[in-house]
């Protein structure tokens, strides 16, 4: 019994991050309108270079809110042969 309950408790800890770390892409950094602690944002504004786009995410609380960092990412799309 203790074994089910423990093997249920992993699997929704599992799937709940496994939907928190799914990147949402946006067109503007202008859009991203609440931006959470750790979340993290694909901006496809043409910033980048070739095959990157850059990545938004929330780094850490401030006084003013959630402050953001932004990087040059490689985009990761469907493979190709």
């Amino acid at each position: 019994m203790m074994l089910r309950r423990a093997t249920c408790l992993s699997l929704l800890i599992s799937v709940a991050l496994a939907t928190a770390a799914h990147a949402v892409t946006v067109g503007r950094e202008q859009d991203i309108i609440d931006l959470k602690l750790g979340q993290r944002v694909q901006v496809d504004d043409g910033t980048c270079p070739a095959g990157q786009v850059k990545e938004v995410r929330g780094t850490r609380m401030t006084d003013k809110g959630v402050a953001r960092t932004s990087a040059c990412v490689p985009r990761y799309g469907p493979k190709s042969k």
